[in-house]
């Protein structure tokens, strides 16, 4: 992959929005050829849904610089799938790490399927259990905040081909509650995003924010119609 100039930031390196994508496109694709992708359950009506993100690195690619992903499922339960990446450079160094949970669903139902059992339980035959992601696993997120900070009314741009806003949105509208002079200063180190349920076009989303210190801040995303929890992040700067 290359860091594309319109996928780079204001520093000249590729948004952490991006590297989302590039990320799910690495899940889909190391799925599928393992039989368990989007489209191997098309005839099915499940899909996967992303639980939980988080992604710590040392410095993004910089514009016009290749890297790659690797990716590899370390564990499998009976309802969620813990899925790791490794981001490397074009000399090979990796300079940050992913960990992820997904859920498969039942596109009507909206109930998760028993991975164990799907397809007599090959899934399993696919973990690498051995193989290290030396970064922690995404924490329970807590946001005691009031009164938001901002709100957005979501768009044709932010839905999804589900009908709902995409999980790597919530992302980039979280990254937008701080000032370009706040990334000069404080460069995002790490990123932690929890998904709690849906929200679709029209929605008020209220983001609610806590700054626990200049490093580290706490964000939880709702809906205004009722107060429902959208998703919560957590952002740890240098």
């Amino acid at each position: 992959m290359v860091c594309e100039p319109f996928h780079a930031d204001f520093t000249g390196r590729l948004t952490l929005s991006m590297l989302g994508n590039h990320l799910l496109n690495c899940t889909e694709q190391h799925a599928t050829a393992r039989g368990f992708g989007m489209s191997n359950f098309n005839d099915e009506s499940y899909t996967w849904v992303l639980s939980r993100l988080a992604i710590e690195f040392d410095a993004l690619p910089q514009r016009y610089e290749t890297f790659e992903i690797d990716t590899w499922v370390e564990k499998v339960y009976r309802l969620f799938t813990d899925r790791n990446y490794a981001i490397r450079n074009a000399e090979g160094k990796t300079i940050g790490y992913g960990r992820s949970t997904w859920a498969l669903i039942g596109i009507q139902s909206r109930k998760p399927v028993d991975l164990t059992s799907l397809h007599n339980g090959l899934l399993l035959d696919y973990t690498c259990p051995e193989q290290p992601c030396p970064i922690d696993k995404p924490e329970r997120i807590k946001v005691t905040a009031e009164q938001p900070e901002c709100s957005i009314v979501a768009k044709y741009s932010d839905i999804d081909i589900n009908g709902h806003v995409n999980s790597i949105r919530y992302i980039s509208h979280v990254l937008d509650l701080f000032s370009l002079d706040f990334y000069r200063e404080h460069p995002l180190r790490r990123f932690e995003i929890a998904y709690v349920t849906e929200s679709y076009c029209g929605d008020v989303l209220d983001f609610f924010v806590d700054h626990a210190d200049p490093t580290h801040c706490q964000v939880e995303v709702r809906q205004r119609k009722d107060a429902t929890v959208v998703c919560r992040c957590k952002l740890v700067f240098q």
